[in-house]
């Protein structure tokens, strides 16, 4: 009996090209790195670097309920969304409050907005969303753009070097703010290009055609922006402190014990997807960073004691740009930064302290490397 294929990326001849490791990622064979980890995570944090990250799912909402949808889907409110080009973070909620999924939403115009999920929570995303258009206004579109590709080039001179690759959209993403973007004619076709990003530097993702993103990627090599893999993107992200669904969050957690409460607006009474439980139910957890005192290597699923009781790791690593392992836990609400905890790892229980998350932004670390 033969196993599932695994899905591909439109880039994926060209990560063959350059000798990638590929490996399944939740179903898609995907680069892991190519060749070192490290200089490609370095590369992002002094230069430039670019990632596959097509396996992520875009769907566009056209119709005129468009913004009044997305108010009863959505924890953040869309109506701060007064730009066209403006994007906002939220995570999308069941009616118990549980997190089904973090994403990125952008409005184009008064009717038309861009949502960008993750590629596991894909097919499980498009049919509750689907599920809950159909009982709110049936008469909205949803259409998945697996036609398109999405290219993230990050780093301090990731702007520079994507303008030296096209020109053409320098002049309509130059004033580009943090969460806008800007829609290109690319040859004919539409190129999306967004001021966001999964690393903690500056940058872009660039959302385009298959075979646009293609000659994209050629031409960027080509400038000397370093192809990165999933390895070093997981590097990037946690030092930047941004979570990943499936491990610091899932559907058993509210965004308030993900470390996600900035992204619930509850300052208006709209009547959102799980709004009522995340008003009832006491948060259990909080999300916390922590700094490895002993040696070793943090991992997720371990074990974390703390004064007011014990607590789990849901991401951690070696940080190549602090040269110290780091990660994010899931700690009793009562747990405090610049508290001690102990870690188990194997069969020792190693020094830890409770931090203050992101670990490093634009390159720079943002906490104390002392105990």
């Amino acid at each position: 009996m033969s196993s599932t294929p695994l899905k591909r990326t439109p880039l994926y001849q060209e990560h063959r090209a350059l000798d990638a490791r590929l490996v399944d990622f939740g179903g898609w064979e995907m680069p892991l790195h190519y060749g070192s980890q490290l200089n490609e995570h370095q590369r992002v944090r002094s230069e430039a670097g670019m990632f596959d990250v097509s396996h992520m799912l875009i769907i566009d909402l056209t119709g005129g309920g468009g913004e009044a949808f997305l108010r009863v889907l959505l924890a953040n409110d869309v109506a701060r969304l007064t730009l066209p080009g403006k994007a906002l973070y939220s995570c999308l909620l069941d009616s118990a409050g549980g997190v089904l999924d973090d994403l990125i939403v952008y409005r184009f115009g008064h009717d038309s907005f861009r949502m960008v999920v993750n590629a596991g929570t894909a097919d499980k995303d498009l049919n509750w969303i689907s599920q809950q258009r159909d009982a709110v206004d049936p008469s909205l579109q949803l259409q998945p753009r697996r036609d398109l590709a999405i290219v993230a080039v990050q780093g301090p001179v990731a702007r520079e070097r994507f303008w030296d690759a096209r020109p053409h959209a320098h002049a309509a993403t130059e004033k580009l703010h943090a969460f806008q973007a800007a829609r290109v004619d690319d040859e004919g076709t539409e190129m999306v290009v967004a001021r966001t990003g999964y690393t903690g530097e500056d940058g872009f993702e660039v959302m385009l055609t298959a075979q646009r993103a293609t000659q994209l990627w050629r031409d960027l090599l080509a400038k000397g922006v370093a192809p990165c893999g999933l390895g070093a993107r997981d590097t990037l992200r946690l030092e930047a402190g941004m979570n990943l669904y499936g491990q610091d969050m899932d559907q058993t957690v509210t965004p308030f014990e993900a470390g996600l409460g900035w992204t619930v607006d509850l300052t208006t009474p709209r009547a959102f997807i799980g709004r009522d439980a995340l008003v009832a139910r006491p948060q259990r957890y909080q999300l916390l960073g922590l700094l490895l005192l002993d040696k070793g290597v943090l991992r997720a699923h371990q074990v974390v004691r703390s004064s007011h009781g014990d607590g789990m790791i849901t991401s951690g690593t070696y940080s190549p740009t602090l040269a110290r392992s780091i990660a994010l836990a899931r700690l009793p609400v009562a747990a405090a930064p610049g508290e001690r905890v102990e870690v188990q790892i194997r069969d020792k229980w190693l020094q830890a302290k409770a931090v203050k998350y992101p670990f490093v932004r634009r390159g720079k670390a943002l906490i104390e490397l002392t105990d």
